[in-house]
Parts: C-alpha cells; structure tokens; sequence
C-alpha cells in the first residue's frame, strides 16, 4: 500500500508541468488552417490557469473557433467544464462569445465517463497531458478517433503502443521538438541544472520534448537533404541485424539502398514518402539473427561476471577503439571480441 501510495505521488510530481503561452504560440501558428469552424477540448487543463486555454480564448475569433471546451481535473471531489462558444445575433453579427461553466458529476479526469462524452463531441484535442499516462492518454484519443497535438516526451516514440502509430503514419512529430521550459509548482525542489526562479515562479526545462499530432503540416512532406556517401568504415554493419549503423540523421548516406539504423531523433525529420520505418531496434520489434553469449561490462570496460544473450535484445556491433568514445558494453564469452551497444534505433529504408 505504501508502495503504492509513493508510486502515485511520484507520477502526480512528475505530471505537474505547465506549458508556456510562448511555446504553444510558437507551434500552434503552423496549424491555424485546421481550426476554423472545430470544437477544440483542452481535456487536461485548468480553464483559469491553463495557458492552452488562454490561447484559444485570445484568438477564439481570429481562428473562427466554434467552441472551446476545457475541464478542470480535481483529486477528490467534482469538478467542471467551461465552454466558450462562437455568438452571432439575428442579424449574423459577430458578438462577444459566451462563456459557459457547467459543473460536472465527476473530478475531470479525462478517463471518466463524463470527460469522455465530452470527447465525443469535439474535433481536435489540443493540451498538454499527464507524461505517466501517456500511452493510456494517446489510445484513447485513436478509440475516439479524433486529431490531436499533444506534448510529451521523445523517449514516447520508443513505446510500443506509440511507435507502432508512428510506424503506420498515424500519427508523427510536430515542429518545435527538443528543448521546453515549463512552469513547475512551489514544491519542486531546485536542480542544479535545468532549473530557474524568477518573480517567486520555478521553471525547469527538459531536452526531450515534443509535439505528437494527426494533423497534416507541411513538414512531414519536406524531404530531409543527404549529402553524405556510403563507407564501410564509418557505417558498421551490426552483429545481429543486417543494418549499418548511422549516429546523425544528417549523416544519413544519400545513396546506401539497404536498411539503416538511425536515432530516434531522426523522427523529427521524417517523411514517410522518402522514407520507410522498417522496424525499432529493440526485442519484440526487430528479429535478431545472432545468438551469442556474452559478458556483461562495466562503463569502464571491465567485465562484471553477468551474461547475456544477445546483447540484452538491443543491437550491437564491433568495438572500434579508434573511433568510439565509450567504452565497450560486451565481450563475447567464447571469443573475447568486444562489441559497442547501440541505443535505440530507428530501423528504416530509402523509398
């Protein structure tokens, strides 16, 4: 129980990011084209505080919303909604909108009964939802059927259940990923990096941000421009999958046919009709054709009497002392030979 109670706390703090005006202004001016005439629901967002909500009502008539519809989430007790709605007199004069708030049965939380009839009547969800619940959050969203542009963490894409989407064109990467400042609340604890205060407000920014959607832009349709040639020297071929190994999507060979592994990153760039996702680099995604056992190594190199098969289902390839800065993460039990871990990859083909 005890366990339990810490786990959801620790998920609660980890939630408790709110997102700049700047930086939703900064995304949202590539999607003005899809709002007109929508019911857009902010179903994570306090309609008082939230800076989603405060965007839309700013530009409610600018972007020819027909409503605006955003819920407050409380822990114990009911909670409610407010809608702002397009208002024309008889004479098809544009008014004020009108505001509406309407209490609710239930907290809010965008799985209960009540915020999901809700979902059923908007066109596009627009917020910045729960990290923790990712995944549980997206589903329903692909239950419902409905477009999207939400924020969460890259390492998102390696999901299954996310990658699987991105995999099929589903649903892919906005434009302003990478680096976001949030505005965080009065218990956090300073950070010696990636933390601020100024006016008594605490910020902490994180690295790996990015904005999920189904909504079409035009970059998903740019293609990305290669420049560099096929060598065999700087492209390894892993051990266990008939790949080669790119570290930059920049330095992705514009004329190596065959299948690349390239970071995760590379989704940031993505056009489907250039490129086609193969497989993630990972057990359960890809199937390995080597099964060698080997030493698990310390991140100095030196063997620590544990084994595995297969490097852990990750792929791997020969350690090049010359060219890697890290040190080697496995030594084959028979051989000795070293081998360099690779973190997870993006296995993809030129179209």
């Amino acid at each position: 129980m005890a366990n339990a109670v810490f786990t959801s706390a620790k998920s609660k703090k980890e939630d408790e990011f709110y997102t700049k005006l700047a930086d939703i202004e900064k995304e949202l001016r590539y999607y003005r084209q899809h709002f007109k005439d929508k019911v857009i629901f902010c179903n994570c967002d306090d309609p008082e505080t939230s800076n989603f909500c405060k965007y839309f009502q700013l530009k409610f008539y600018d972007l020819g919303i027909k409503k605006l519809i955003s819920t407050h989430y409380e822990t114990e007790k009911p909670s409610y909604k407010l809608e702002i709605i397009a208002n024309e007199d008889k004479d098809g004069q544009v008014k004020l909108p009108e505001f509406v708030k309407t209490p609710l049965k239930q907290n809010g939380d965008f799985r209960s009964p009540e915020c999901i009839e809700i979902l059923k009547e908007a066109d596009i969800v627009i917020t910045n939802p729960p990290f923790s619940l990712f995944r549980e959050y997206v589903e329903q969203l692909i239950t419902y059927n409905k477009q999207f542009l939400i924020i969460g963490n890259q390492n998102a894409i390696t999901y299954k259940e996310i990658f699987a989407l991105l995999k099929a064109d589903k649903i892919w990467l906005g434009y302003n990923n990478g680096d976001m400042e949030f505005v965080v609340p009065d218990y956090f604890e300073p950070r010696a990096t990636r933390y601020r205060e100024e006016n008594g407000i605490k910020y902490r920014s994180m690295g790996n941000i990015c904005w999920f959607t189904n909504l079409d832009i035009v970059k998903r349709h740019e293609d990305l421009i290669l420049y560099r040639f096929y060598n065999s020297e700087e492209y390894p071929e892993y051990v266990n999958y008939d790949a080669i190994n790119v570290d930059k999507t920049k330095d992705i060979p514009m004329d190596y046919d065959g299948v690349m592994g390239v970071p995760i990153t590379f989704m940031h760039s993505y056009n489907p009709e250039q490129f086609e996702i193969v497989a993630l680099g990972i057990v359960g995604s890809c199937d390995f054709k080597s099964d060698r056992r080997m030493e698990i190594l310390d991140k100095n190199g030196k063997g620590t009497g544990r084994f595995t098969n297969n490097a852990k289902g990750t792929l791997y390839r020969k350690y090049n002392p010359e060219r890697d800065k890290k040190k080697p993460a496995f030594k084959d039990a028979e051989t000795g030979e070293l081998y360099s871990s690779i973190y997870a990859r993006i296995l993809i083909r030129k179209r």
